[in-house]
């Protein structure tokens, strides 16, 4: 499929095609037709007849400014979580209060993009009222849905997709059954025979594209005859001998019933196991939850690359490694066979008890190089630790596990760009009672977790109201370890909020109790960074750069990269304050491309406004006026600009004034109106000043305009100012 890109950086999320994509061309030409005249536009159709399939291989040959978005509801349970899963898609980042449909409305309003919300059947309502809501506000939005029924919104096309004619649907079958023959050991004795038989296979199939996928699994062990016949046996059975009126749906059950017929007692037992995941799995998760009870651990290999084989499962590469999905519709055939076994139940725990370890694992290995990687890990996961953090949540005695994991999640939630998702959680963990012995410290941490991430979306009262509330418990439970994580975050909200004082003489405790208990991690580190900011808003740059410095070899030795990011910003405006701009710009771009890579809106738009402020060093008002532009576009899916912080804003007015006084007031809103048109990875390619990637400024609208942007090209701003600035912002 087609890669969208724009200068360098991608548009869009659609994957490539794995396989050959067959037949279709009549349909797609009319789904082309209908995308070109409607804003919204359904394909419906029967399960298993290639809805997804199709369009996404007509929204790949569409190329919008903005790109194609692909929206996996499938592994979405609750329609809460509509809005989050296309936020997600969309690679969007919110640390404000906003709902996630502000947040779309926001990021969608002035962009042109193809949007692809593939599975709304069991999510219409909620899909319905998004699509409204979207379409009525972008005007450059396209939605294409995919689903069995309509979503019922007013302007809706709708493209019905009936299963294939008998030559496209030999034609597929043939094809699969020839790419399957080179691991599979497929080949025709008698090839008209086979043709023969094929054609009645299909036909016996009703043309249903996943039926015959399963269909050409088989063709490894059996002849095209052999497969028709033990179908046509199962046909007679279900329908008593009425093959003529079969109904598609039934024909479509009736396959993937056929296939696990077909299946050895441990195939059909694993396929039943694995309904219980969410989304996509791995093999050590598919050992660990399906294993035992019948079917041996160490046999869990062989039996799932038989069930590969067989097109039961699909397998798929992602940035976390091999991993595992069955379709939706298979899935709900293994779920109804589970449910009969009497052994859901213990399935899920044993899902949940998984992801729970997982994210353990996670929480620590975050602390080391492997930062990111457990960041993909647990990126590829949120479908499965959505489905474990419901079921703690939904079970009486899973209280104290549901706060466990929300907690254990911090990282996710606050360096990965999710505060919004993890305060969801965060708050409906904290509303249960948990047993005082089991769930006291997973509550205390859940608070704290809560607060931090209602601090950084700007959210003051609940935040005080969660620190207040787990300082007292802690002290009343004797935990010196919630009693630090409290008082380090209630020294956060103090340097935020412009209180330095205040967080300087929280900071200094939480880092004393945190030595006296041994604690050592990226939040330990933090503590420190935002100390040193503490001290550089009060005039002792030296000491900051000391802290950082120290936080830096810590960092360093263990691998971590994400609170390094945040020591390399105080130390780039140390840098920048000591006349020294080139390495300002090396420490923010190394800062700016950790932030980036974890998502972290807030690390990336903080070394934006920073490269603003060393390119306007540099003599480049004009770019650093665009950069200003593109850091104003980012800060609302932050929150509060700079925290509404006099500290934290120094650098930008700094900047401001200088590049208004090289450019003019004009020339200057030129440039910053040319920065918000830039999208967040645009505007971090830019700032970057990545190769390959096209960097344009506005024209002047004057000779005089041009004159004042050539001036800025080599003037360098006063030194006095900028010194003077320097030693009381960071």
């Amino acid at each position: 499929m087609r890669d969208h890109r724009r200068d360098g950086i991608p548009h869009g999320n659609l994957p490539l095609e794995l396989d050959t994509f067959v037949g279709r061309g009549a349909q797609l030409a009319e789904l082309a037709r209908a995308l070109d005249s409607a804003r919204l536009v359904t394909v419906t159709g029967a399960g298993g007849v290639g809805k997804s399939r199709l369009a996404a291989r007509a929204a790949a040959r569409r190329v919008p400014r903005d790109g194609v978005w692909r929206v996996q509801l499938a592994p979405v349970r609750d329609e809460e979580f509509v809005d989050y899963a296309v936020v997600e898609a969309l690679g969007l980042t919110d640390h404000t209060t906003r709902l996630p449909r502000e947040t779309l409305i926001a990021h969608l309003a002035e962009r042109e993009l193809l949007l692809l919300l593939d599975g709304v059947e069991h999510l219409v309502d909620a899909c319905a009222a998004l699509v409204t809501d979207l379409l009525g506000r972008a005007p450059g939005l396209r939605v294409l849905a995919v689903g069995r029924r309509p979503l019922g919104v007013a302007g809706e096309r709708l493209v019905p997709l009936a299963p294939l004619g008998t030559e496209e649907a030999v034609e597929l079958l043939t094809v699969r059954a020839g790419q399957r023959s080179v691991t599979c050991g497929y080949a025709a004795a008698d090839p008209d025979a086979d043709q023969r038989e094929v054609r009645e296979l299909c036909r016996r199939l009703d043309g249903i594209p996943l039926a015959i996928e399963l269909a050409a699994g088989r063709l490894g062990a059996l002849s095209p005859g052999q497969v028709l016949r033990r179908l046509d046996d199962r046909f007679r059975l279900l329908t008593g001998g009425d093959r003529t009126a079969l109904p598609r749906h039934r024909t479509l059950r009736t396959a993937i019933g056929w296939s696990h017929e077909l299946c050895t007692p441990p195939e059909r037992l694993l396929w039943a196991r694995l309904s219980v995941f969410a989304g996509p799995f791995d093999l050590e998760a598919a050992e660990y939850v399906c294993s035992g009870d019948g079917l041996p651990a160490d046999d869990v290999l062989d039996v799932l690359s038989a069930l590969l084989a067989q097109s039961v499962l699909t397998r798929e590469e992602s940035p976390a490694g091999v991993r595992y999905r069955m379709l939706d519709t298979v899935r709900a055939y293994g779920a109804d066979w589970l449910a009969a076994t009497g052994d859901a139940d213990r399935l899920r725990r044993r899902h949940r008890d998984w992801y729970v370890g997982l994210a353990t694992w996670c929480e620590l290995e975050w602390f080391s190089p492997r930062q990111g990687e457990v960041a993909a890990r647990v990126d590829a996961e949120l479908p499965n630790l959505r489905s474990a953090l419901e079921h703690c949540l939904d079970e009486p005695d899973g209280a104290h596990l549901g706060q466990y994991l929300a907690g254990a999640l911090w990282f996710h939630w606050v360096g990965c760009g999710r505060l919004s998702e993890g305060r969801h959680w965060l708050e409906q963990a904290v509303r249960l009672d948990a047993e005082p012995t089991a769930g006291e410290q997973s509550r205390l941490k859940a608070l704290w977790v809560l607060a931090y991430v209602a601090i950084l979306q700007g959210d003051t009262v609940p935040a005080l109201a969660a620190l207040q509330e787990c300082r007292e418990e802690a002290e009343r439970s004797a935990n010196p370890t919630a009693v630090a994580y409290a008082e380090h975050r209630s020294g956060c909200l103090a340097l935020v909020t412009d209180d330095m004082p205040r967080a300087e003489r929280l900071l200094r405790s939480a880092l004393h109790r945190y030595r006296e208990i041994g604690e050592l991690n990226s939040n330990v580190l933090m503590g420190q960074v935002e100390l040193a900011m503490a001290r550089a808003f009060q005039g002792d740059l030296p000491d900051a750069v000391r802290l950082c410095e120290d936080v830096r070899q810590v960092c360093e030795d263990h691998g971590e990269r994400w609170a390094r990011g945040y020591a390399l910003y105080v130390l780039a405006y140390a840098a920048w304050s000591d006349g020294e701009p080139l390495r300002a710009r090396e420490l923010l771009a190394d800062c700016l491309g950790s932030a980036h890579r974890f998502r972290d809106q807030l690390g990336s738009v903080l070394a934006v406004e920073l490269l603003a402020l060393v390119t306007v060093a540099e003599g480049d008002a004009a770019e650093a006026a665009v950069l200003q532009g593109a850091a104003g576009r980012m800060w609302p899916s932050v929150g509060l600009p700079l925290f509404g912080s006099a500290h934290y804003n120094a650098p930008h007015e700094l900047c401001e004034a200088a590049a208004r006084e090289q450019l003019g007031d004009e020339r200057y809103e030129e440039c910053v109106r040319h920065g918000t048109m830039l999208g967040r990875r645009e505007a971090v390619a830019r700032a970057l000043r990545r190769p390959g990637v096209a960097v344009s400024l506005p024209a002047p609208r004057s000779t005089a305009g041009g004159r004042a942007a050539a001036d800025a090209r080599t003037a360098k701003p006063a030194a006095s100012p900028t010194r003077k600035g320097g030693e009381t912002a960071g």
